[in-house]
């Protein structure tokens, strides 16, 4: 995903973008989605499991558990668009 060009059309053209974590960070406006931190902490839980001797058929399918918001209020502002409090307090990132 070019995040960058995405972020820089969608503002150019005051559109409110949302997608994954990299196009908060390249001007869009919102991003939400999983910790990869958490995601190799979780893989380093099933390699020890492998190499302990579990057979991986044994080992039940794992989901993300931990997703991430992050707000981008520079380019909030510059679309003229107002975030409620109550997502600014949810969100695991401010950009301001």
């Amino acid at each position: 995903m070019n995040a960058s060009a995405i972020g820089t059309f969608a503002t150019e053209h005051r559109l409110p973008s949302i997608g994954p974590l990299e196009l908060a960070t390249n001007r869009g406006l919102l991003a939400y989605g999983v910790s990869f931190v958490d995601q190799y902490r979780r893989a380093a839980y099933f390699v020890d499991k492998i190499l302990r001797g579990a057979k991986p058929s044994d080992i039940p399918v794992a989901q993300a558990t931990k997703f991430i918001t992050i707000v981008n209020m520079k380019t909030a502002k510059q679309l003229g668009i107002g975030m409620p409090a109550s997502l600014l307090v949810r969100a695991d990132e401010v950009i301001e």
